[in-house]
């Protein structure tokens, strides 16, 4: 039985498809945590309501972003986690934490990578004129939204989209993607060789 932890800022809706997913798919795994930057983030009331333990590293009481991460760190840690996913968690995580959880940090960006890393990425798509958008998911590295790609997927930039309505298509797919990746995490599908991510599709798991 594998361990999950997941790192929320806001509302956490990826969190919520991934609580859900885990339950109704009976996966070999739990979610051992729900832990927030924000005391008001309001995916922690849905952690509580699942029965998730909960916990706040609150980034504001902390001088510099590595004693931030070093705290986080440790209660993460406490939980003992086979896997950490970033699910709406706005921090830039420092290079050390990074490298304490390489290959078994996830995060969703919505973008297809390489494309528009960072923030702002509806916005950036319609600029760019891009026919198609999207969200991946990938491990996480050092460089911001560079890391090895798991999978990703695809809509049309439609005629009068606005960021918002972009958003929102992209965010539909995000929900199917980001619980399935997590799964074939869970089943040991996943190896990364040279940067990149192979996924085991055969039926003997």
């Amino acid at each position: 039985m594998k361990n999950i932890v997941i790192l929320i800022s806001g509302r956490g809706s990826n969190m919520e498809t991934v609580v859900r997913a885990a339950q109704a798919e009976q996966w070999p795994a739990r979610i051992a945590a729900v832990i927030s930057n924000r005391p008001d983030a309001l995916g922690l009331a849905f952690a509580d309501e699942h029965g998730i333990p909960t916990a706040v590293v609150a980034n504001k009481e902390y001088p510099t972003r590595e004693a931030f991460d070093a705290a986080l760190r440790d209660v993460i840690d406490g939980y003992r986690p086979d896997l950490v996913v970033l699910a709406g968690f706005m921090r830039i995580l420092t290079p050390a934490f990074v490298a304490h959880y390489e290959g078994r940090l996830l995060n969703i960006h919505p973008s297809l990578l390489p494309h528009f890393p960072g923030l702002h990425t509806h916005e950036q798509a319609l600029a760019s004129g891009m026919k198609e958008h999207g969200a991946t998911v990938h491990f996480v590295t050092a460089e911001l939204d560079h890391g090895p790609m798991v999978d990703q997927a695809s809509v049309p930039v439609l005629p009068g989209d606005t960021a918002a309505t972009l958003a929102a298509r992209v965010l539909v797919q995000e929900h199917e993607l980001y619980p399935r990746a997590i799964r074939w995490f869970i089943e040991d599908r996943l190896t990364i060789e040279h940067g990149k991510v192979h996924v085991d599709h055969s039926t003997k798991h």
